[in-house]
């Protein structure tokens, strides 16, 4: 790849994908006396599965008030060093109850009295939905579909997660984790680092057992980079298996909502408690013959015995990083898959040409998009200023110019980009053509002549420093140092899973596994062998920091 070329997947990726940033430092001390004991009933609730929560709760070992009632303690406890909730329920406590009575009553729905943190871009009746931007402070539109679909499946809500504002399709530079109402999101493992974005309070409530499990969105890397920050596993599902609907937007052609949790099983309960097909997002009506409500069952701890896994090496990081980062992890993980019995397939690098055209694609779907959004689901007044809430994207920059004080210190290059455009117009429909079917021909080429099963990368470099400075932005200015692999998954809408894979000096690092559409199934299987054959995951310590160096194990330029 052409140094050129690698800067313009990098600068994408900074403006447009949640990936880069500077933002606020993170509090100087930890827990007042380390970590808080993640047991409940002599039961490690980190290390436990939403399906032995079931049977715990079924034994009438715990319940959903008893589990309820521990995350909401640890949200008190770190939610002032983390910063990852923006809102909790104030149904919580009531709907645990219901969830137990429920129980007695013979229910055993799959998510039945599971606390789930949603993140705060997603519609949610009985608390705000706001992009994290006070522009939508207050704002309260009816249940999500995938919102419904959770409750539906006996989730108990019990709150919404910190992101990166709008995100991260406002500023550049920005800061991932940071938005106006709550400030920035610290990642649990070192305090002083950053979370990855823009899915980052969700990614943080999974990790620091905030909640059992969480839901992030993605438009390119939103899932999958804070799920591998932070040690997570983040699926990004199939484009059109999760509704978009009452999700606000970036862009519908590559936007989607998914799971994030601490192990390949508690995502596969949330990812398929959410799938249906909604009357108000088209998308979905192609999941037919594709969809499932029960995904645990493709996890097959013998799936990698056979199999064909492609490397892609080159993904969308710098060669400074191969030595010191890349090869290392990819050499665990290739050990690791050849011990399960795979077939390990080199010099499978996935064509990223095609993608010089997304950025400004998803700035003429982004002015069009959210303009929709806004006028379909946000009605009323803003409380906080008293005036009606925007309805365009000139309204929100105009919101944005008018009130510094709570929306600093970031600007709106990204927005201001977004409203020079007309919008979905014959040329913006034009960019999507040149952009997504060639990376979908690349992914299915390159599989097809391979005969593989799945892809994998890299997903993520070691977490950066949070730097509050303005001015600065992604690793600091420092572009050379970094690691993504989101965009040949993102820009396809093809599934892409990350799963923990290692740690460069105590800071998570995980692997992708990328596969062609509606390939969940298979995704699934092939993580929930290399997870069960590797436990690489660590739960965090709240290390204040580990010094100033810019990444662990890699020399400052």
């Amino acid at each position: 790849m052409s140094s050129a070329f690698r800067r313009v997947l990098v600068l994408a990726a900074l403006f447009a994908l949640s990936l880069v940033v500077t933002g606020a430092a993170a509090p100087a001390g930890g827990p007042p006396s380390g970590p808080p004991n993640t047991k409940l009933a002599g039961v490690d609730i980190d290390a436990t599965t939403i399906p032995q929560l079931q049977s715990l709760m079924n034994d009438h070992r715990i319940n959903a008030v008893d589990l309820t009632n521990f995350y909401l303690r640890r949200i008190r406890q770190l939610n002032p060093l983390l910063d990852a909730v923006i809102t909790v329920s104030p149904t919580a406590l009531a709907d645990a109850r219901a969830a137990d009575a429920a129980r007695r009553d013979g229910d055993h729905r799959p998510l039945l009295g599971m606390p789930i943190i949603l993140k705060d871009n997603v519609d949610t009746s009985g608390m705000p939905t706001t992009a994290g931007s006070w522009a939508l402070a207050g704002s309260t539109p009816a249940d999500a579909f995938i919102a419904k679909q959770l409750k539906a499946a006996g989730a108990i809500l019990i709150g919404k997660a910190n992101l990166s504002e709008w995100a991260n399709f406002r500023s550049g530079p920005s800061s991932s984790g940071w938005s106006g109402i709550p400030g920035q999101t610290n990642m649990p493992y070192v305090l002083d680092r950053n979370p990855c974005g823009s899915s980052s309070g969700s990614g943080v409530s999974a990790a620091a057992d905030l909640a059992v499990a969480a839901v992030g969105t993605e438009t390119d890397g939103s899932i999958v980079c804070p799920s591998g920050a932070n040690g997570d596993v983040g699926i990004k599902p199939t484009l059109g298996l999760w509704s978009r609907a009452g999700v606000v937007p970036i862009s519908a052609e590559q936007d989607t909502a998914g799971p994030i949790a601490r192990n390949v099983t508690d995502a596969a309960v949330l990812l398929g408690a959410a799938t249906g097909v909604d009357p108000r997002d088209a998308a979905t009506s192609a999941q037919a013959g594709h969809a499932f409500t029960d995904y645990t069952r493709f996890l097959n701890d013998n799936a990698l015995r056979g199999a064909r896994i492609g490397v892609w090496r080159a993904g969308t990081y710098d060669p400074a990083l191969v030595g010191s980062v890349v090869d290392p992890i990819l050499a665990n993980v290739t050990s690791a898959l050849r011990a399960q019995g795979a077939t390990v397939v080199e010099g499978t690098d996935i064509d990223l040409s095609a993608t010089a055209n997304e950025f400004p694609a998803l700035l003429c779907e982004f002015k069009s998009d959210i303009a929709t959004y806004l006028h379909t689901y946000v009605h009323g007044t803003n409380p906080v200023t008293g005036a009606p809430y925007p309805q365009t994207l000139a309204d929100l920059i105009a919101f944005d110019h008018a009130h510094p004080n709570l929306e600093g210190p970031w600007n709106d290059a990204v927005f201001d980009a977004g409203q020079a455009t007309n919008g979905r117009d014959a040329a913006c429909t034009a960019l999507r053509a040149a952009t997504t079917p060639p990376v979908q021909a690349a992914i299915d080429g390159l599989m097809a002549a391979n005969h593989l099963d799945a892809i994998i990368a890299l997903t993520n470099g070691p977490a950066w420093p949070t730097n509050d400075n303005p001015n600065e932005g992604d690793l600091n200015g420092h572009f050379e140092y970094f690691v993504g692999s989101s965009t040949a998954a993102a820009v396809s809408g093809y599934p892409d899973i990350t799963v923990p894979a290692g740690y460069d000096q105590g800071l998570p690092l995980g692997i992708t596994f990328i596969g062609r559409r509606w390939a969940e199934p298979k995704l699934l299987g092939l993580a929930y062998d290399y997870e069960q054959a590797t436990h690489v995951r660590v739960p965090p310590q709240f290390i204040p920091t580990i010094g100033d160096a810019l990444f662990p194990g890699v020399p400052n330029p």
